[in-house]
């Protein structure tokens, strides 16, 4: 996917091309095996053979992984029908998504974030322009802050990444010192996905999660609640924890680290009311969204619509030919996925494997102990799938693990959404390889920012929330 469109999941460069190829014959064993040895009746055994195939396939990438869930949902439909394998087409969050891919490339073209850019040099307070330091503090604040405002407005993180990472660039050329330019870069981009945890619309691990939660059990989780339950620790304060890590990984140490022209503010190009009225059309689908306990209506339609006013011809910023810039590939990846974790669940595969980890933790185990253990084998699937992917299999198997063992499934899910967003390597997210695409950083730098932020999450910010969920439900 090129870095102009919307977000489709993007292959890992971590495997050179032989050693991607390889995960076909390991995938089709690993399928065989199941089929051949798995305990488990012949229609659950046929889709944990699918979903292990698939598995393998976009945890190696040797095609890019939307043609990978093309294939499984070729298997799923002779397998067993095609009303499965269409299943995740007829989701609502699966489209949200695809309006999200929409209103990202509406908000790229718009100049929206190059007028952002302007703006906060523009109001840059005196002793910035002199002081590398004060000004690093200054625009990683200001830009960390952008990027969480971002997590409400634009809902997909690698939208989100595309659309900032760009500005970030050209901010990090007031300095002449490279980890100055690494921090700024990091800092906001790691915010603005980091920080998505705490808002039902900021991921698509939340979309994916909330949506099955939905269809699997009938819990509706409203873009209010997720936020009062989440947004003030995963999204605030996590905000401060991943500025905070920006700031002593990579303040300035050079006191001339400053550029010659970093006083200048870049020229205005003319008018501003395109981006003016992009920002008007996303701040309409966040009343649309923050009003959900008033309506009933599922966040689908506030990106519904955002995406008919950004593209209406006379009112809208951009033309409707710019739909076409965008990148729908991702629509197959999430058919797919919601297909596959229907079919673990007609099969009754949920059931058991539920009952498999009921069965380890033990029957008077705390809400912390259960939180606790939710996260410890979300995050250990992570090491192993992409997040998407981790969504799609273990989402229904706590939905019946919850439903059995008699605990609330609100702080389940949210957990498992919390745990989804806490990467330590580039190729366990599709978002990380996109930041690394954009040639400004290495992996080095990229697993070194993930894994301070993601320790500090773990060990700070995850008691906290745990701490909140047991109050309202131990």
């Amino acid at each position: 996917m090129s870095a102009r469109s919307g977000p489709g999941p993007i292959p890992p460069p971590s495997l050179p091309v032989d050693a991607a190829w390889l995960s076909v014959p390991v995938g089709v064993l690993a399928a065989a095996a199941v089929l051949l040895a798995a305990p488990l009746p012949a229609d659950a055994a046929r889709m944990l053979a699918i979903t292990t195939f698939c598995i393998a396939l976009w945890v190696g990438t040797p095609v890019p992984p939307w043609f990978t869930a093309v294939v499984g949902l070729g298997l799923i439909g002779v397998g067993f029908s095609t009303e499965l394998a269409l299943f995740g087409f007829r989701s609502p969050a699966t489209w949200l998504i695809v309006l999200g891919i929409l209103i990202g490339e509406a908000t790229r073209q718009s100049g929206l974030a190059r007028l952002v850019e302007r703006r906060v040099v523009e109001v840059m307070p005196a002793d910035a322009t002199a002081d590398p330091r004060a000004a690093y503090r200054y625009l990683l604040g200001a830009f960390s802050l952008i990027g969480a405002g971002f997590v409400f407005l634009v809902p997909s993180a690698l939208v989100r990444v595309l659309i900032l990472g760009p500005v970030l660039i050209s901010v990090g050329e007031r300095f002449t010192e490279r980890r100055a330019r690494v921090g700024l870069f990091l800092g906001p981009l790691f915010v603005t996905y980091y920080a998505g945890a705490g808002v039902l619309t900021g991921s698509l691990g939340n979309i994916i999660i909330a949506g099955i939660a939905e269809s699997a059990a009938g819990l509706s989780i409203g873009w209010v609640e997720w936020l009062v339950w989440l947004g003030p620790v995963m999204t605030v304060l996590r905000t401060g924890v991943v500025a905070a890590v920006a700031y002593v990984l990579y303040r300035p140490t050079d006191g001339d680290a400053l550029a010659a022209d970093a006083g200048e503010v870049s020229a205005d190009p003319g008018t501003a009311g395109g981006e003016r009225r992009m920002l008007a059309f996303l701040l309409v689908g966040v009343a649309v969204w923050a009003t959900d306990a008033v309506h009933g209506l599922h966040p689908l339609y506030g990106a519904l619509v955002v995406t008919v006013l950004v593209f209406l011809p006379r009112v809208g910023v951009v033309d409707l030919d710019a739909a076409g810039d965008a990148d729908f590939t991702i629509l197959f990846f999430l058919g797919a996925i919601f297909a596959i974790a229907e079919g673990l669940q007609r099969t009754a595969f949920t059931d058991t494997a539920a009952g498999a980890v009921l069965a380890a933790v033990p029957a008077d185990a705390s809400l912390p102990v259960v939180l606790g253990a939710v996260s410890l084998v979300t995050a250990a699937l992570t090491l192993v799938m992409e997040g998407l992917a981790v969504a799609s299999v273990l989402t229904p198997v706590l939905v019946a693990f919850a439903r059995d063992a008699g605990i609330p499934l609100l702080p389940v899910a949210m957990v498992e959404a919390v745990t989804l967003v806490t990467y330590f390597f580039p190729y366990q997210s599709a978002v990380l390889v996109a930041l690394l695409g954009l040639d400004v950083v290495d992996s080095r730098e990229v697993i070194r920012m993930a894994t301070a932020c993601s320790l500090a999450t773990l060990l700070v910010l995850f008691p906290i929330q745990i701490a909140v969920f047991t109050v309202a439900f131990g």
